[in-house]
């Protein structure tokens, strides 16, 4: 099913009208994730409707769409133990990200759970606003840092960057929601550098996208999504003629009730080298 599909089929999809954060238009952008007043974040708020992507699971793919649902049960048992996290899940993400995309190698970075539970370090907690985490500036970077030597060798193959989304516990509020890639352009994509990410207030700044309003977009997301389901989307790629830039959201849900369990949820960035 193609995006011009998707959107025709989109009212019956359960939709909800919310609230979405976007930059104003031709703004640049400075987050300070770990505390966020000193950010500069010029943005503008849209009621935009979100669909209920699970009609259209089985249709998606990274180069029509920029992301997809995939159900992979997990064998890690606390998501919040960082070794365990490093030990079995990033293994698993590596696996999958391999029988995605058919990469011949894969590396892991920025393995963090967040939660809007009260009291979360702001490090932690969702991010609210239309965004593009990194570019090829960032990419690069981790990929020297983490390959070494062998960077160069990698980088000169097709690469791409691609974050899996998971719950730790079933999605009650502060669902995530993606934007079909298709419909983003690049020209609603403006700079962004984000200091102090990734859980670590000293980390040296990384450099992504935040994205400004059109009318054409179309978001998804997964209604009461479950810790055996995984949002894989795309981010950058390296081959500027594919689908990539999957922007996406932390936005509250409407629908959510008024005693609703705080969002516990774990992401996983990903650098997939493609075969020669």
């Amino acid at each position: 099913m193609n995006t011009q599909q998707m959107t025709e089929d989109r009212d019956r999809s359960g939709a909800v009208d919310a609230e979405m954060t976007y930059v104003v238009r031709g703004e640049s952008s400075v987050f300070y994730a770990a505390d966020r007043a000193r950010s500069y974040w010029p943005g503008e708020k849209h009621i935009v409707p979100i669909a209920d992507v699970r009609p259209f699971a089985e249709s998606l793919s990274f180069d029509r769409n920029g992301f997809v649902l995939c159900r992979e049960p997990t064998a890690v048992r606390n998501f919040y133990d960082k070794d365990e996290v490093a030990r079995v899940y990033e293994p698993e993400v590596i696996r999958l990200v391999q029988s995605l995309t058919g990469a011949e190698k894969v590396i892991t970075f920025g393995a963090i759970a967040r939660t809007d539970a009260d009291r979360t370090d702001q490090g932690a907690l969702p991010a609210f606003g239309a965004h593009v985490d990194y570019g090829d500036r960032t990419v690069r970077r981790f990929a020297e840092d983490i390959l070494g030597d062998e960077a160069e060798k990698w980088l000169g193959r097709r690469y791409m960057l691609i974050n899996l989304w998971r719950p730790i516990t079933p999605v009650e509020r502060t669902p995530l929601a993606v934007c079909d890639a298709s419909t983003v352009l690049r020209e609603d994509l403006f700079d962004s550098e984000i200091r102090g990410g990734l859980g670590d207030a000293g980390r040296a700044s990384l450099y992504g996208f935040n994205l400004a309003y059109s009318a054409d977009h179309r978001w998804y997301y997964v209604p009461g999504m479950q810790p055996e389901e995984v949002l894989a989307f795309k981010l950058f790629d390296s081959d500027p003629t594919r689908v990539q830039f999957t922007a996406h959201s932390a936005f509250t849900d409407p629908t959510s009730p008024p005693d609703a369990a705080p969002r516990e949820s774990i992401e996983v960035r990903t650098i997939s080298f493609m075969p020669e």
